[in-house]
């Protein structure tokens, strides 16, 4: 019996133009980026429901907002009945083919996108 793949999770920026190794293009962030139309931004899917809560993205980018803090609640948040589904819908487009989740932050190492990939297998 063969083991499965592992599922090809890409993170990129929103503003880069898209690649043909893109694969299903996921916007990850809870409000549509600055500046950018959406004809432009080739998104396939949209599951605000995966994006971290308004209060904790206020947090993090504030005096106090540590990553490691920060990856712990927004995994509790990952945990909602809600955000598992979109989760689980999520690693069964990653399961057919290539995964790109698409971010306008300036640092997507260092954001929820990491965190995401992480819980997607990639």
């Amino acid at each position: 019996m063969n083991p499965k793949p592992a599922p090809h999770i890409n993170v990129r920026r929103v503003y880069d133009p898209p690649q043909p190794a893109d694969g299903t293009r996921v916007l990850v962030d809870r409000l549509w980026p600055r500046g950018l139309a959406k004809e432009d931004a080739h998104v396939d899917e949209w599951p605000k429901e995966l994006t971290p809560s308004t209060e904790l993205r206020r947090w993090y980018h504030g005096p106090d907002g540590t990553f490691d803090e920060f990856r712990r609640r927004y995994e509790a948040e990952l945990a909602a009945p809600e955000a598992a589904e979109a989760l689980d819908r999520l690693r069964g487009l990653a399961a057919e083919g290539p995964v790109t989740l698409l971010t306008a932050a300036k640092d997507p190492a260092h954001s929820h996108t990491e965190v995401l990939r992480g819980h997607l297998g990639g």
